[in-house]
């Protein structure tokens, strides 16, 4: 079995109604830190395989060190999940993953690869 390779990282910060304002903190603060990331969208409702809403950020490998470390020293109340990005999304969200604060259940059906088929009598 061939080793994947890590092609950079993306950490979902999740929030509920109640601690958006304090999302928006740590945004801005990561903003301002580390601007090499891609910051995504505002999803206020649960999207794809999370279940809580979210923002995402992607960010290169190089930058693990220093970014997850202040994601653990900043992350206040907020879940964050964190996974690499290796080209198997249902192996990276399952197995690959991280989490910094309270773990949740994702819904990874979307990733399930379909079963092989079974040979028919002949």
């Amino acid at each position: 079995m061939s080793e994947a390779i890590i092609h950079g990282y993306h950490a979902h910060i999740y929030y509920e109604p109640e601690t958006r304002a304090q999302a928006l903190r740590l945004r801005a603060q990561m903003e301002q830190l580390f601007p090499t990331c891609l910051y995504g969208r505002w999803h206020d409702k649960p999207v794809g395989p999370h279940p809580s809403a979210m923002f995402q950020v992607a960010f290169a490998t190089p930058l693990f060190a220093t970014l997850v470390p202040w994601l653990m020293l900043h992350h206040g109340t907020l879940t964050i999940f964190l996974h690499p990005e290796t080209g198997d999304d249902l192996i990276d969200h399952a197995e690959h993953a991280l989490w910094i604060g309270r773990q949740q259940v994702l819904n990874l059906e979307q990733f399930k690869r379909a079963s092989p088929a079974t040979p028919k009598d002949l």
